[in-house]
């Protein structure tokens, strides 16, 4: 007679992605992070100062962190098998909760706010915890970033018992914790898919480029009209600006940049620097945009004040200057046209504050307008190569 051990429960398990597809429920995931920038630039809205901007800009960095972060976990398993999906609905749900909790962050609902971001990041850490248990090096790299990860949930919490410039010095450090984190714990035990990487930050900058479409609808609550029509045609331009400087040439050719990075060390901090970290500026400077459309759209005959004037203008120069940086960092060279726009519209923030918000909003598109074409016949021969065979050997990768 013989017998047979029972079988043991099946563990917990991930499963390692396979290919560089987004996949559906990556994209639900992203719709909360809709709700986040959208809260953001509410929260800016509502305090139209310096302050507030800063308010909104910390904000914004806190949350965008645990949203590449999940970026880069979803690049090694795939979400939507194992415990993987189970896991990311109850994030999402931290995620909503946290950002319902923006437009109180600093005050009555800080506490809330700091425990719902705790419980995203605690999913994160927990799901390459599980992604990580036959990669020693992955799982030491996990590990540092867990212990980053909970002192800076820790010092959220603290704020939430402060107020003013002590509460903001504590969401400043817990953001700079954040940042360094990548850093202080070595980029050689990470993974990514490149193609996958890459899409993923390519549909976040449609998403909070939806932001600045929505936001031309909330500031023309009050009615429409002739103005508030012509408005909304240049904000839709400027949109579109922004869209044609990045996905038409750019964000091929860093895709194909991080795609050919020798894998391990060189590629994971290509990915960091140009995705993680340069990202965000160009988040935030459409970020910034949206809340100068809102306030055009509200009182288009009238100036606007100096803050939501810097927003407007200064929102896209910090996404020019991204952008600058992002091509220094990929081909180790400077787009001067891009640099020089970024400081004209720094330089154009004083006549935003004299002329009617609808004259500075045509300026506005109209800069971008005449670099785009600039851009385009400068070099065409350069540009067509790129969108064309390049595009085909990225799709045949």
């Amino acid at each position: 007679m013989t017998t047979t051990a029972p079988e043991r429960a099946p563990r917990l398990t991930a499963v390692l992605r396979q290919t560089d597809r987004v996949t559906p429920l990556e994209l639900f995931f992203d719709l909360v992070f809709v709700l986040a920038i959208t809260q953001c630039t509410a929260l800016m809205a509502a305090e139209p100062t310096w302050t507030g901007l800063a308010k909104g800009l910390l904000v914004l960095g806190v949350l965008w962190w645990p949203w590449t972060g999940y970026a880069w976990l979803t690049s090694v398993v795939d979400p939507e098998e194992g415990a993987v999906r189970l896991v990311m609905f109850a994030a999402m749900a931290g995620f909503l909760v946290a950002a319902l909790c923006v437009p109180g962050a600093f005050g009555e609902s800080a506490l809330l706010f700091a425990c719902a971001y705790g419980i995203v990041r605690a999913a994160h850490i927990g799901l390459f915890v599980l992604a990580s248990r036959d990669d020693p090096a992955l799982r030491q790299s996990v590990l540092g970033l867990a212990g980053g990860t909970a002192l800076g949930v820790g010092l959220l919490v603290a704020a939430a018992f402060t107020d003013g410039w002590e509460q903001g010095a504590l969401w400043a450090l817990a953001l700079l914790l954040d940042v360094g984190e990548p850093f202080l714990f070595g980029s050689e035990g990470w993974k990514l898919v490149p193609g996958h990487f890459a899409e993923r930050h390519g549909l976040i900058i449609i998403i909070a480029l939806g932001e600045s479409i929505v936001a031309i609808g909330l500031g023309a609550s009050g009615g429409v009209d002739a103005g508030v029509v012509a408005a909304a045609t240049l904000g839709m331009a400027v949109a579109a600006a922004l869209w044609w400087l990045y996905f038409d040439v750019v964000a091929l050719v860093a895709e194909r940049r991080l795609s050919r990075a020798a894998v391990g060390r060189e590629q994971n901090e290509m990915a960091r620097d140009s995705y993680s970290y340069l990202h965000f500026p160009m988040v935030a400077g459409i970020v910034l945009l949206a809340l100068g459309l809102k306030k055009t759209l509200a009182h288009v005959g009238d100036p606007l004040d100096l803050v939501p004037a810097a927003a407007l203008l200064g929102g896209a120069a910090v996404y020019l200057l991204a952008h600058v940086s992002f091509r220094l960092r990929n081909l180790h060279t400077l787009n001067k046209q891009r640099l020089v726009c970024a400081a004209l519209l720094l330089a154009l923030i004083p006549v935003g504050v004299a002329l009617p918000a609808l004259a500075t909003l045509g300026v506005l598109a109209g800069v971008l307008t005449v670099l785009i074409a600039y851009e385009a016949v400068r070099f065409a021969e350069a540009r067509d190569r790129v969108r064309h065979q390049l595009a085909s050997e990225l799709a045949s990768d």
